[in-house]
């Protein structure tokens, strides 16, 4: 019994209603799988390889390799001064096993360049991480004497990835009353420390280098 169908060969020899890269690339997925499922080598298919052609056609009315690769160069520096975190934040991490690695790496650096910001002593506080399964981002946590704070996405919305609240030592994980604050307050950090001190009425004197948001 064949598994093979006719479908990806009649597309090759009349693909004028492919006029995207988005569909031109459907169809030549559909075609390789085609292939796989009938047993064939996709490599030398001669629907795959025409639909791989077509392409160029496609693209004929797109700038210039000058011009994309000045267009690369310029979003690669873009997105170089953007902190990874937000973008993060926005695109999520779920069922992205690759991007939820680096939101955990960067989320434990996060924490603790504000461990660092408030002066906090080695030994006195706790930062960790928990990647959860395969659905959902995990957290990262900075767990210190007199706070707990707990970064996520997707749990609490837009703006409110960042879980904050007083706690009585680090064998406290309900503490008190929850207040919330957005991946971009984290990383503006001498800021958030200021806040925190301010919103949770912190006994810590913060170092001079952190900004003094409030009076």
């Amino acid at each position: 019994m064949s598994f093979d169908v006719a479908f990806r060969h009649q597309q090759a020899l009349d693909p004028s209603a492919l006029i995207t890269i988005g569909t031109t690339l459907h169809a030549l997925s559909k075609a390789m799988e085609d292939c796989r499922n009938a047993g064939l080598d996709a490599e030398t298919d001669p629907a795959v390889v025409m639909l791989a052609r077509h392409f160029s056609s496609v693209c004929a009315t797109r700038p210039d390799e000058t011009q994309l690769r000045a267009s690369c160069m310029t979003r690669i520096n873009d997105l170089r001064r953007s902190p990874v975190l937000a973008t993060l934040a926005v695109r999520g991490v779920s069922y992205d096993e690759p991007a939820k690695a680096l939101f955990h790496n960067e989320g434990l650096k996060a924490m603790r360049r504000l461990a660092k910001v408030m002066g906090l002593a080695s030994g006195t506080y706790d930062v960790r991480s928990n990647k959860g399964g395969i659905a959902v981002s995990g957290e990262i946590t900075l767990h210190a004497e007199q706070f707990y704070i707990q970064l996520s996405l997707g749990l609490c919305g837009m703006d409110k990835e960042v879980l904050f609240r007083t706690c009585r030592g680090r064998t406290d994980y309900t503490g008190g009353r929850n207040h919330f604050a957005g991946v971009n307050d984290l990383l503006d950090t001498d800021r958030f420390a200021s806040r925190l001190v301010h919103e949770l009425q912190l006994d810590i004197a913060l170092p001079d280098r952190a900004e003094p948001l409030f009076a």
